[in-house]
């Protein structure tokens, strides 16, 4: 049984492995000397044949080792914890040479989001000690670092170096996050050359790499009771009475009381046993409800103008902290087309997810009515404190503010449209218009506050103070039923 067959080589220009081409100047080198070979012979001239010597002999000594093998690339996030907003982000892009001979030039480039700052950028090379050290011969094409310690991002840029056998070349990327969200770096992509430049590689590309960024929480601060406490335990103060440090008054001692209860001074006067009665601590379940039916302005990243998404997701981020830090359940809820819900817990693990699961927070239009058995009593409790965070862009989040309102349910909008916001004059909105549209809005909000939807611009620390008070007073207040 015979193999198959495998043609021979030409002599004049050797077959390279697959995925490796000649370059131009291994046809220039074979071009030349075998011209001047054909004219030796043809003229009779000896110069000519030596002429030609030191091309072929040159050919052939750089090909006495043609590669077998490509490179690798490969993108590795820096180690540096959780990202936040204007944190350093770092990461590395890396070549390695798995072949037996030395690659002469290597050409990386990599692509990185526009919300990740890159400002340095350098080279490290590690053996197979895996010993890094640094490369200096590794240069890109362009300035990375300019003279006089300024700082300027790094564009993409193609970057050169050369990479040893059996060894691998690290880019190493740092500059600072702008933004919150999934960011991607890469793709990365490196072509070869190799055979003193007569063998090029073919383009090898590797998949990004996405780097979360978490949202900068902004001072918030809501000292106030929660509206109606439902939990187990807590530190919320309920109107129920049991097992708790807030003291409800002092009653006759009853069986089941605890002998640590009785009220001793109050017992000898009245001559008959009383007790210490307290009110039980609960926990509270509060629901974060993101409205991303719209988005409007534009984000400069941290430090810049913020639009509404990043008004919402930050606020969230902080109402989300502050409640979990005190012991009481969080949930997040979209109104929109993908209605993306997570469920009611405590503790930092719920955090640490409330932050994951507001990187994928995206402004989704859609002419259908977003999805209402979200509202439903399975997932929204009526003891629910919901925190609605809404631009009050669409008609239908001032609907479904009433319809919150009328179940029942104790509900905060908090107003996420940027104050500094202009006319968008590239649409064809005139001032005119414009502030036509803002009077409508004001006359909106106000229909709110007359359905008993408290509307609070957010402003960081105590945005919410005011408003938690006077729902809390509402629900503590006696009703008064109709006969």
């Amino acid at each position: 049984m015979t193999g198959p067959t495998v043609p021979a080589p030409r002599a004049a220009e050797p077959e390279p492995a697959a995925g490796w081409a000649p370059t131009r100047a291994l046809g220039r080198a074979v071009l030349i000397a075998g011209l001047l070979l054909v004219a030796a012979v043809l003229l009779g001239r000896v110069d000519l044949i030596v002429l030609a010597t030191p091309f072929a002999l040159g050919t052939a000594y750089a090909l006495r080792r043609r590669p077998t093998a490509l490179p690798q690339v490969w993108i590795s996030p820096g180690d540096d914890g959780p990202l936040v907003e204007g944190g350093e982000v770092t990461a590395v892009v890396s070549v390695g040479n798995p072949d037996t001979v030395d690659y002469d030039l290597v050409v990386l480039r990599t692509r990185v989001s526009p919300w990740l700052r890159i400002e340095r950028a350098g080279f490290a090379v590690a053996g197979p000690d895996d010993e890094a050290t640094s490369a200096p011969e590794a240069k890109p094409f362009g300035v990375v670092s300019p003279p006089g310690g300024s700082r300027r991002p790094v564009v993409d840029r193609p970057f050169v170096t050369s990479v040893p056998t059996a060894s691998a070349v690290d880019l190493e990327l740092a500059g600072k996050a702008r933004r919150w969200g999934r960011h991607p770096v890469g793709p990365a992509g490196a072509r070869v050359a190799t055979a003193a430049g007569l063998l090029i590689s073919r383009a090898v590309l590797t998949e990004p790499v996405r780097v979360r960024v978490y949202p900068r929480t902004e001072p918030f601060e809501a000292v106030e009771a929660m509206p109606r406490a439902a939990g187990l335990v807590g530190a919320h103060h309920s109107r129920r009475p049991g097992e708790g440090g807030e003291l409800a008054g002092v009653r006759i001692f009853a069986p089941g009381d605890r002998l640590r209860r009785i009220d001793w001074r109050v017992s000898l006067r009245a001559r008959q046993l009383h007790v210490a009665a307290t009110l039980s601590d609960r926990d509270a379940e509060v629901v974060v409800l993101l409205d991303v039916l719209a988005e409007a302005g534009r984000s400069g990243g941290v430090g810049g103008a913020a639009s509404v998404l990043d008004t919402t997701v930050r606020a969230a981020a902080a109402i989300a902290e502050h409640y979990l830090h005190r012991g009481d359940r969080v949930s997040m809820l979209e109104y929109g087309p993908g209605a993306r819900r997570l469920r009611p817990a405590a503790g930092r693990r719920q955090y640490l997810t409330v932050l994951e699961w507001l990187l994928d927070v995206r402004a989704e239009h859609s002419p259908h009515e977003p999805y209402d058995q979200v509202f439903g009593p399975q997932v929204l409790s009526s003891d629910a404190l919901v925190v609605v965070l809404t631009p009050l862009l669409d008609e239908r989040s001032a609907q479904m503010l009433a319809r919150l309102a009328r179940s029942g349910r104790f509900v905060v909008a908090v107003d996420t449209l940027p104050t500094d916001l202009t006319p968008p004059k590239d649409r064809g909105w005139a001032e005119v218009a414009y502030r036509l549209w803002r009077l409508d809005r004001e006359t909106m909000i106000g229909q709110l506050r007359e359905h008993g939807v408290p509307v609070v611009r957010w402003a960081g620390a105590g945005s919410l103070d005011e408003v938690l008070r006077d729902v809390a007073r509402m629900a503590t207040a006696p009703r008064v039923g109709g006969r």
